[in-house]
């Protein structure tokens, strides 16, 4: 069975989603930011894994459920953090970000069969990745991936290609980047935190 890696920040006003703060406050964009990450956790803990890991860069509150183990994320760039993280897993993992709260424990049980494929790739529509899962984590499939970048996703994945990795796609996602994409991923899921906290939100900052 694979391990399901998140990479996280702890959701501190002025640290996380400050491009939020056009529409919201920075308390209110880490309220968002921590109904994500809660969303994103508790598709994390309905879907069977081996290990269910949190790579942190802060400290863990109590947003954390039980299950869930935490290490910290590790110096240096984000291509290299990823790398680090998936380290942890030692062996077959899925990793993803804390960005997509729409995710669903069906989507994340299909990132983690690698029966017939080296790897998944889960696209973001703004030209990054929500998902990256390898069968066979090697440091070198991310380190010198250009990160935050228009062409971020195409160049992950022809890295995979270039490797000789068969590659599966996932269904593309919207990361919760700005205030437009917090309302597009809020209507796509309106079961989850992060859509009940928006809408209130919303509601006393028109």
């Amino acid at each position: 069975m694979s391990t399901l890696l998140v990479i996280a920040k702890a959701p501190v006003a002025g640290r996380v989603k400050t491009r939020l703060t056009s529409r919201f406050t920075p308390d209110q964009a880490a309220e968002l930011a921590c109904a994500a990450l809660r969303d994103t956790l508790a598709a994390v803990l309905a879907t069977p894994a081996r290990r269910r890991i949190l790579v942190l860069d802060g400290e863990a509150g109590p947003w954390l459920p039980d299950g869930i183990d935490v290490r910290p994320q590790c110096a240096g760039t984000l291509d290299v953090r990823l790398a680090a993280a998936f380290d942890l897993a030692g062996g077959p993992a899925l990793l993803i970000g804390m960005d997509t709260p729409q995710v669903t424990p069906e989507l994340l049980r299909q990132g983690l069969d690698f029966t017939d494929t080296d790897a998944w790739f889960g696209p973001a529509d703004d030209g990054g990745f929500w998902a990256l899962g390898l069968a066979d984590p090697d440091p070198d499939l991310l380190c010198g991936v250009p990160m935050s970048v228009p062409d971020t996703g195409a160049v992950q994945r022809r890295r995979l290609i270039s490797a000789g990795l068969t590659v599966r796609d996932l269904p593309e996602l919207c990361d919760v980047d700005t205030p437009q994409d917090a309302a597009r991923v809020a209507a796509a899921a309106p079961a989850t935190r992060f859509a009940a906290l928006h809408a209130g939100l919303c509601a006393v900052t028109r």
